[in-house]
């Protein structure tokens, strides 16, 4: 497509709203991932190692599948 003004790149052939809604919900599905692990980052590093080895042995589902 070839646009002559900005305002007719905006209006996206009369599919504005599909167009930048869509790229608007993948911007917030990724920083939503991207914030997710890092809670989860934050959230192991806090943990003893000790604790990790505890939960290891006692056969229950390793950190990394949670």
């Amino acid at each position: 497509m070839n646009w002559s003004s900005l305002g007719e790149f905006l209006d996206m052939g009369g599919y504005a709203v599909y167009v930048w809604g869509s790229f608007g919900v993948c911007a917030a599905v990724i920083v939503i991932e991207l914030w997710s692990v890092a809670q989860r980052r934050r959230t192991l590093r806090r943990q003893p190692l000790d604790d990790l080895d505890e939960r290891n042995d006692m056969n229950e589902r390793p950190l990394h599948e949670a």
